[in-house]
């Protein structure tokens, strides 16, 4: 970072013209949410960003800028989920633990992108999961509580400290009806584990994907499939835990073996269970709450990496939910 002129002007020079491009944004679109966020005028000149206006706009605009800075930096992209992070470390002095988040790549895409934690939520979520053999992941939808723990299993698998990844979920119906979707019952809750795959597409590739499941180095199967099985040498992730009744959760939890590790997701506030069926996530974080080992992390509607539209459809419901 380097100042260039004195009187409510200040200015950051670009690595190159990717970062520029990334910083700006299509439409710079980017610049103007900063510009909206700050109260600065941000100006991109050549590989030079000039933020003008009071100097404690300028601070701002150059506080944020430096907070995402390992993303612009890259040539990737600053999303508004990104920004919104940033700004709301900055604004709770958490600026320090954000700068962090930087520094925390967990694995690259198949694209090229390097994937990160990308709130302070998800990093302690992350880490709970490399310190804990048992973790529950409770948040609403978009959170990133599914896929983290698929980076973490495919991390592990690829250093060969698990031999398989089993991803797993009840095929519990959510307005739709099994008995009218097409095939066997693998492919009838093929559409249930659907989310499972796109994460894995993303971090290994369709034909990589396509070769371990053929193996059975990574299984996918519905919940019921578990009855009965001691899950050694694994990374289980069992999805969409809201939905379990209390037996199917008591079921799953002592499956884990030796040397494995198991990771619970689920928004409890989207239960598709009939009427008189308590949820067994909810049960099963009320009864291990104070178990040793065992980690639960809240997930909330701020850490929602999706379209920044989610966030607001996921509050505008809760808030309704409260009347």
């Amino acid at each position: 970072m380097s100042e260039a002129v004195t009187s409510g002007c200040f200015s950051i020079d670009l690595p190159d013209s990717d970062a520029a491009i990334a910083l700006a944004g299509a439409g710079q679109k980017t610049l103007h949410r900063l510009g909206a966020f700050s109260g600065a005028s941000l100006v991109l000149r050549g590989l030079k960003l000039e933020i003008t206006g009071l100097s404690s706009q300028i601070e701002r605009a150059a506080a944020l800028v430096e907070l995402v800075r390992p993303i612009w930096q890259e040539g990737q992209f600053v999303s508004a989920v990104d920004l919104q992070a940033a700004l709301t470390s900055l604004d709770t002095g958490r600026k320090a633990d954000h700068a962090s988040l930087g520094d925390n790549v967990l694995a690259r895409s198949q694209r090229g992108k390097l994937l990160r934690p990308r709130t302070l939520r998800q990093k302690a979520y992350f880490e709970a999961m490399q310190d804990n053999d048992l973790t529950f992941a409770l948040g609403p939808a978009g959170t990133g509580k599914t896929f983290l723990a698929t980076v973490l299993a495919v991390r592990m698998l690829t250093e060969r400290n698990i031999d398989r990844i089993i991803l797993t979920r009840p095929a519990v119906e959510a307005g739709e009806s099994l008995g009218f979707l097409p095939g066997d019952i693998q492919q009838k809750v093929d559409p249930y584990l659907r989310p499972l795959y796109d994460a894995l597409h993303t971090l290994l590739g369709l034909e990589k994907t396509s070769t371990l499941l053929e193996k059975g180095v990574i299984e996918v199967a519905p919940l019921a499939y578990m009855r009965g099985r001691t899950l050694e040498d694994a990374f289980v992730i069992v999805d969409e835990a809201q939905n379990t009744t209390s037996a199917q959760m008591r079921m799953v939890l002592t499956r884990l073996g030796e040397r494995s590790r198991m990771v619970i997701t689920g928004d409890i506030t989207q239960i598709d269970l009939p009427k008189g069926h308590q949820s067994g996530l909810i049960e099963a974080i009320d009864i291990l709450a104070s178990v040793n080992g065992i980690s639960i992390c809240r997930l909330t509607s701020k850490d929602i990496v999706r379209h920044q539209l989610v966030q607001k459809v996921v509050d505008a419901y809760a808030k309704k939910e409260k009347r």
